[in-house]
C-alpha cells in the first residue's frame, strides 16, 4: 500500500516537473530587459509556421476543347448528364431536346438554372446535356451539377460563389437498398397476429 502512494505522488511531482519548464521555454524574455544572459546566447523562440489567412488563392486554370466549350459530368441519384458548355444566348438542350419540353416541371428548369443565378449568369451561355439513367428529379440534378462544374472550368473566378453554394458538391443521397424479411427497405409486411 505504501508502495502505491509514493509511485502515485511519485507520478504528480513528474507532472509538475514536466509542465514548469515548458511554461519558461514559451514565454520569451522582453527585448529590451535580459536575465543574466549575454548579447550572445539569447533565448530564441522556435519558428512558427505561416499563419493562413484564408483558402489557398490558387486560381485553376481555364479548361476548354477545340471548340471552345468546357466539358463536365453532373451526377445525382441514378442520373449522369454530360454536360458541353459555351457562351451563346441562354439556349439549354437536353437530349436533343429543349429545357422546356424535356423538363416540363418549372421547379425541374428552376434546378438546372440555380448556378447562373448564383454567379449572375443567366443568358449568357449555351448548353448541350445528355443525360441518361434515374427519373426526371435525379436527371435535373445530375445537369446541374454538370453545369456548376463545367462554368467553373470556363470561367476559374466564379468557382467560389458556386462552392459556396454548394453545387459542386455531388448529393451523395442514394435510395437504400430492400431488405431480405422486409417488403421495402425498412417497411415490414403485414403482422397478422392469428
Amino acid at each position: 500500500m505504501a508502495d502505491e502512494k509514493n509511485t502515485v505522488s511519485d507520478l504528480a511531482d513528474l507532472k509538475d516537473l514536466a509542465s514548469e519548464p515548458k511554461a519558461a521555454e514559451v514565454a520569451p524574455a522582453p527585448a529590451g530587459e535580459s536575465s543574466g544572459e549575454s548579447a550572445g546566447e539569447e533565448a530564441v523562440a522556435p519558428a512558427a509556421p505561416p499563419a493562413r489567412t484564408g483558402p489557398e488563392a490558387v486560381l485553376r486554370e481555364k479548361e476548354v476543347d477545340a471548340q471552345g466549350r468546357a466539358y463536365a459530368t453532373g451526377r445525382r441519384k441514378d442520373a449522369v448528364a454530360r454536360v458541353w458548355l459555351k457562351p451563346g444566348n441562354g439556349k439549354i438542350v437536353v437530349n436533343g431536346r429543349e429545357q422546356e419540353v424535356y423538363f416540363a416541371r418549372p421547379t425541374l428548369r428552376l434546378v438546372i438554372n440555380q448556378p447562373f443565378a448564383v454567379t449572375d449568369r443567366e443568358g449568357q451561355y449555351d448548353i448541350v446535356a445528355t443525360v441518361k439513367g434515374g427519373g426526371l428529379s435525379g436527371q435535373a440534378g445530375a445537369v446541374k451539377h454538370g453545369i456548376s462544374q463545367a462554368l467553373t472550368k470556363f470561367e476559374p473566378e466564379l468557382r467560389p460563389a458556386v462552392k459556396a453554394a454548394g453545387f459542386l458538391t455531388r448529393d451523395s443521397r442514394v435510395v437504400e437498398r430492400k431488405k431480405y424479411g422486409r417488403a421495402k427497405a425498412r417497411k415490414s409486411f403485414q403482422f397478422s397476429k392469428r
